[in-house]
């Protein structure tokens, strides 16, 4: 195709979108969103919906269709998209690992009403595809004319949606997942030997990078400090999903950690940098799996 030769970084995360993402996702969606008092309970839902489901196609190797019913957050529930090789990622938003992908805002912006994220982790089998899906957002909170401080508007986490995405297109099930709270499933990963890609906005590599040995699963990874003091909020989520998150952004520099236990031995992580600025820095991968697994 003419302007995005088979080389380019374009074209690769193209390519990589096509293979993550193609099939017909169908899950039950958990949102947990802040009420009327300012509560952001993440322990009980407060929506679910059980049909979501996410189709999407592709007629050739350069368009296709986006399908979703069941969302939150779309006109009676349901949204169409075209997807097109030349028009994909135009603002740079949306980055692709070989069986991770998403799309993230690349800044704390006050002329934008919300911070958002999406991440999608991907387990294939014999004969059945997974996809687990975690959406965060954070609203705008203009501050009051009598508020002390320097006018600038706050960040809270507003909603977080969790779904368990199955392809309907194969014909088994995923094995179990293990399924325990959060805190013992981190715990049990300790000391589990990884593997890191690294992706940077508007950085494209042409080939997939070869992974690179990082340090040893930590669990203190969800428990960091965050600039100016107090702790992440961490929660779990179904299917394994786990994340460790600032409530409330901060001034400056921070980081989003995202992670799934997607099989008794897999533990993948995301990590989203934002720099002093405030601005996208990289997103990370890392796979964990048992030493001699």
């Amino acid at each position: 195709m003419a302007g995005f030769p088979d080389c380019s970084g374009h074209h690769r995360q193209w390519e990589l979108n096509r293979r993550n993402f193609e099939g017909r996702w169908c899950g039950s969606s958990q949102w947990f969103l802040r009420d009327e008092q300012g509560v952001l309970d993440l322990e009980q839902p407060c929506r679910v919906i059980d049909d979501t489901c996410y189709a999407i196609n592709f007629s050739d190797a350069d368009t296709g269709v986006w399908d979703g019913s069941g969302l939150l957050f779309a006109p009676d529930g349901r949204r169409s998209l075209p997807l097109s090789r030349a028009g994909y990622n135009s603002t740079g938003q949306c980055w692709q690992f070989p069986g991770a992908g998403g799309q993230s805002s690349l800044a704390v912006d006050p002329q934008q009403s919300r911070f958002g994220h999406e991440l999608n982790l991907f387990l294939h089998g014999p004969h059945w595809r997974s996809r687990s899906m975690l959406v965060l957002l954070w609203g705008r909170r203009d501050p009051r004319a009598d508020t002390p401080g320097d006018g600038s508007p706050t960040w809270q986490l507003d909603a977080v949606g969790a779904v368990p995405f199955r392809c309907n297109l194969w014909d088994a099930a995923e094995p179990p997942r293990p399924q325990r709270p959060w805190h013992e499933l981190v715990a049990e990963q300790r000391g589990w030997p990884g593997l890191l890609e690294r992706l940077e906005p508007g950085v494209w590599p042409s080939h997939d990078p070869q992974p690179e040995p990082c340090d040893p699963f930590d669990p203190g990874l969800f428990l960091q400090e965050l600039p100016g003091g107090g702790l992440p909020l961490v929660a779990g989520c179904v299917d394994g999903l786990v994340f460790a998150v600032p409530e409330l952004l901060p001034a400056g520099a921070f980081g989003l950690q995202v992670g799934c236990r997607l099989a008794a031995d897999r533990f993948d992580l995301i990590s989203i940098a934002f720099g002093a600025d405030r601005r996208l820095q990289s997103w990370e991968r890392r796979r964990f799996r048992p030493a001699g697994g």
